[in-house]
């Protein structure tokens, strides 16, 4: 297994989680699909230049906590706030 897959992985489930656990919307697919084409690309681009790679996934990773994927749904940063403060 390429070393910058399990960023891309924490990314996938970090979107589901934030998505369907903590604000109810349902499943979406296209994130499950998307995270497994990008955790193929991101091995393949490992081949060529592993630190590149491995520091976008890295990149990525820190992006997704602090960026909405979907403009409805709350950032996981947000939504951690949120439950930190009660409501």
């Amino acid at each position: 297994m390429a070393r910058s897959t399990g960023p891309i992985l924490a990314m996938g489930g970090i979107t589901i989680a934030n998505q369907t656990v903590l604000n109810g919307k349902p499943l979406d697919l296209r994130v499950v699909v998307a995270t497994g084409g990008a955790a193929l690309v991101f091995a393949l681009i490992e081949k060529a230049s592993p630190e590149i790679a491995l520091g976008l996934a890295y990149i990525g990773l820190v992006t997704i906590l602090f960026a909405r994927v979907d403009p409805k749904v709350p950032s996981p940063a947000e939504s951690a706030l949120k439950w930190w403060e009660g409501g």
